[in-house]
């Protein structure tokens, strides 16, 4: 019997190991096939919503707000692409690499989801920024991705020359910061099953089998 489970993925674009982790869930949910029918939610949190327009040196960045010295910061870098590039994603954050405000990447997945193409959209977001290096702050450079995921391009500039689905980005990211969410990406199934960070693809399954375990238990007991 196949289960069904909503994931509620909260992460942010400029977010590393929210990619590698989005990967290996996906790689579980192929693995566990049949078992468990997945409905995927993307939620926004941002890792920089101060981030200056134009963005900031990666390297600046790290050193400003963790103190690590460049070598430190290098060495994390290098490692990090290493896992994305176990997940067959390729990350290119080299030298030059720069940190962007993703806050209109949230808008325009909030209006993905209504569209059937929120995922499509994380996707290529996640792509244009770590293995491209755009710019996605840019207006432009968010309307050419929403286009290449099949959204219109006329809607997607509409909705960036304003504050559209603004209210809703704000609030969605409040409300994860009142349930705790301090870090991301953390991943809720069923409404109250959290499992933080960019676990293996195999602890994903095992968590994913278990819950859907406690939710068929619940569904019986629920109607006896």
């Amino acid at each position: 019997m196949t289960t069904q489970l909503r994931i509620d993925f909260i992460s942010d674009i400029a977010c590393p190991w929210c990619v590698i982790g989005l990967r290996n869930m996906e790689a579980a949910l192929a693995e566990v096939g049949d078992e468990i029918a997945a409905s995927i939610r993307f939620e926004p949190f941002e890792l920089n919503p101060d981030m200056a327009e134009g963005g900031m040196d990666r390297a600046a960045y790290f050193a400003e707000k963790y103190r690590l010295p460049a070598d430190e910061a290098k060495r994390r870098g290098g490692a990090i692409r290493e896992a994305a590039e176990a997940t067959g994603f390729a990350m290119n954050t080299g030298e030059g690499f720069r940190i962007y405000n993703t806050f209109d990447c949230h808008r325009l997945l909030h209006w993905a989801l209504g569209e059937g193409r929120q995922r499509a959209l994380k996707h290529a977001l996640f792509e244009a920024y770590f293995t491209d290096n755009r710019d996605i702050s840019d207006a432009d450079v968010l309307a050419e991705v929403a286009v290449g995921v099949g959204l219109d391009e006329g809607r997607a500039r509409e909705i960036l020359a304003g504050d559209e689905f603004a209210d809703v980005v704000r609030t969605e990211e409040q409300e994860a910061r009142r349930n705790g969410v301090q870090s991301v990406p953390t991943i809720i199934v069923a409404g109250e099953y959290v499992i933080n960070g960019a676990q293996p693809p195999e602890i994903f399954m095992r968590a994913f089998r278990h819950i859907a375990g406690e939710v068929a238990k619940k569904a019986v007991a629920a109607n006896v």
